[in-house]
């Protein structure tokens, strides 16, 4: 069930500790917002001064109010924080929002204090926020400790950024949108990004949960209480740069940016991942409906052909498709329009909304109920005559009352499906607009915005959720090719055959236990082929001694490998490979391998460990699936195997915490099955 949180969000009295009547202090905002509620539960206000704030007469301290204090607010300098959070639990508070900054974000020392005052916290059975935190706010149980009203609504707001919550509190306006709650996350040296959301998941009062997270601290923590949410978890995050790819030494590392790993962990929890406090809010007002879409198939509906254009390309931009609608629909169209009108998708009124605005009505009906249309975006001037008649600015005031009576029509037909419709218009506040926004669709300024809208709604990648990580395995000591290779062996990857030599006499004893040809690889060297350490194809043992003799030359190495050479024909060779994320653990990556892995960059991500069903996906996902499936009369490989194999080695590296990366690279995939031709490992 997770930490209890009651007392945070609902408690029995609240007390501020730094109230102020100086403007200038939080402890003022703070202190104000508070007694807002003040019929709800008892608000004590204190200041060690005593005397009054706000025009209440304030206490000297916790101890003095006389009795127990469910929760407190901590604004006080950082030298007394300590003293005040220990008399907040001595006087029985269950939970403590600490404002007070100086900790943890200004270096070892300021994390030492906050972690012991933490430990006091839950050794007391009490929870706390912060510190270097903004308030907290919970409009469902009139709690508002925060320095800014929010407008109460459905979403649940978690964020490292107070500014943030203020700038979204703007833009939620225009679409309907508020706040259940609002939680700053400060340095979460207690209650944690996954303690919240788990909390608000559970919460009755919350229908969508909005994220603003700079450090994931437990990212899979995070993932994992995001997939068992139950309700849409929409995630803006900064920071998802290349920066920790740069120190890679494996093409796998080279490969994973924490942009990559942030956008794999959301489509596995089925997080809504977005970049913008603008996307931020198009995803919510998307979102706060029931309605899905069934699939990716829009219709576009307009009034002029610039806009149709815009919004169908807007659409396809976010991964929809605009399909060419059948003759069957083109013809019920046809029935309701005039002849200059265009019916092939995007549908084009071409005037006829002018003469008779009920004609969009008619149309956005007949889409909706067009079984290849999964979604409608009407696009364009739609609002505008309503918009004149109000003095807002549009084309003219004959019509409006018309535009009025179909936006109350489209709102009706839309109460009688179940698709998604959104609409983008040049008068989003127009009585017509806002007539449908009052109707439950969403309403835009921006086509980009209505098409982001729409894919929200439509079906994505499959949500997987997280695979709980295996128990860890005995370490490994040592991550040479050979070792790694003979564990990988051991989870049951199959390697050619392969003897370690280390001079000549070695070299040719190796050539008689088994048949040419032979590859030459020198070891110790982690990218051998770069290097020029590995010899492909060598037919039998006098080549094998001439590639020797000439590598040994030039690399000096102590010890080689001589392999069986795999029968390469109608192969695919593929990468597979895992990274070990500081905050999300370990990390998948599979694509099209070989010596271009880097150069071509076909590949996926998804948290590791990664079963076959799911690997099946991935490799189905890749540009060039279609190589798997045979090309140019090659035949089809063996992609179950494959499948396979990526569980194995992912399996093994959730396992081994102490691999920082591991790849095997090629894995050869085969009509009759895999083939590990070359793995590296990195320890942590």
């Amino acid at each position: 069930m997770g930490r209890d949180l009651s007392a945070l969000f609902d408690p029995v009295s609240v007390a501020v500790v730094g109230a102020s009547d100086d403007p200038a202090k939080y402890g003022h905002a703070i202190a104000a917002q508070a007694i807002r509620a003040n019929g709800r539960r008892p608000v004590h206000l204190v200041n060690r001064r005593g005397g009054t704030v706000l025009g209440r007469t304030v206490a000297p301290s916790l101890s003095a109010i006389g009795e127990p204090v469910d929760l407190a607010v901590v604004s006080v300098p950082a030298v007394g924080f300590e003293d005040a959070v220990d008399e907040a639990l001595r006087c029985g508070a269950r939970a403590i929002v600490a404002i007070t900054a100086g900790f943890a974000e200004t270096g070892d020392a300021g994390r030492i204090r906050q972690h012991a005052v933490a430990e006091r916290v839950r050794a007391a059975g009490a929870v706390m926020v912060g510190p270097n935190c903004l308030g907290i706010a919970d409009n469902t149980t009139d709690l508002f400790l925060a320095s800014d009203t929010f407008t109460p609504g459905g979403v649940a707001l978690l964020s490292q950024s107070g500014n943030l919550a203020l700038e979204l509190q703007l833009r939620f306006r225009p679409h309907g949108l508020g706040f259940s709650r609002f939680v700053s996350l400060g340095n979460q040296a207690d209650v944690t990004l996954v303690d919240l959301l788990a909390d608000c998941a559970r919460h009755e009062g919350t229908h969508a949960i909005a994220v603003y997270a700079e450090d994931f601290a437990d990212g899979r923590a995070f993932a994992e209480a995001a997939a068992d949410a139950g309700k849409p978890v929409v995630l803006l995050t900064a920071g998802r740069g290349d920066a920790s790819a740069r120190s890679a030494q494996s093409h796998t590392g080279a490969l994973t940016t924490s942009a990559d790993v942030v956008t794999a962990a959301c489509r596995d929890a089925g997080v809504e991942l977005v970049a913008t406090p603008r996307e931020l809010t198009v995803a919510l007002a998307a979102l706060s409906g029931t309605r899905r879409a069934a699939g990716r198939r829009v219709a576009v509906l307009t009034d002029g052909g610039g806009h149709g254009v815009v919004a169908a390309d807007a659409a396809e931009a976010a991964g929809l498709t605009v399909p060419e609608l059948p003759e069957q629909t083109r013809q019920r169209l046809r029935a309701g329009l005039w002849e200059q009108s265009a019916v092939a998708n995007p549908v084009d009124l071409a005037g006829m909304g002018e003469q008779d605005p009920g004609s969009y009505a008619e149309t956005v009906a007949a889409l909706l109920a067009a079984e290849e249309v999964d979604a409608v975006l009407m696009t364009g001037y739609f609002g505008g005559y309503a918009a004149a008649d109000a003095g807002l600015g549009g084309g003219g005031t004959v019509l409006a009352d018309g535009e009025q009576a179909a936006a109350r029509l489209i709102a009706a037909r839309h109460r009688a499906t179940t698709k998604p419709l959104v609409v983008q218009s040049m008068y989003p506040q127009s009585p017509s607009c806002r007539t449908l926004a009052a109707a439950g669709i969403p309403v835009f300024t921006a086509t980009e915005d209505a098409a982001r809208a729409l894919a929200t709604t439509a079906p994505g990648a499959p949500r997987t959720g997280v695979s709980p990580l295996p128990r860890p395995a005995p370490p490994l000591r040592e991550s040479g090719y050979l070792e790694t290779r003979r564990a990988l062996e051991e989870a049951g990857l199959a390697f050619p055959a392969a003897r370690e030599i280390h001079d000549e006499p070695e070299l040719l004893a190796a050539a008689e236990e088994f048949t040419g040809p032979y590859v030459l690889k020198a070891l110790h060297l982690l990218h051998k082929s770069d290097a020029g350490g590995v010899a492909l194809g060598l037919a039998g043992p006098d080549e094998l001694l001439a590639a020797f003799r000439e590598m040994h030359a030039r690399l000096g190495a102590s010890s080689y490998s001589v392999e069986a050479m795999a029968d390469l024909t109608d192969g695919i060779e593929l990468i597979v490979g895992v990274n070990r994320d500081p905050r999300f653990g370990p990390v998948a990556m599979v694509g099209l391998g070989g010596v271009l892995a880097e150069a071509l960059h076909d590949v996926a991500f998804t948290l590791a460990p990664v079963p076959a069903d799911r690997a099946l996906q991935l490799l189905r996902g890749l540009r060039t699936a279609a190589l798997l499936d045979g090309v140019r009369g090659k035949p089809p490989v063996d992609v179950a195997a494959a499948a396979a194999a990526v569980e194995t080695i992912t399996a093994f590296a959730a396992a081994h915490p102490e691999i920082a990366e591991i790849e095997v690279n090629p894995l050869l995939v085969r009509p009759d099955g895999v083939l590990a031709l070359d793995s590296r490992a990195v320890l942590a």
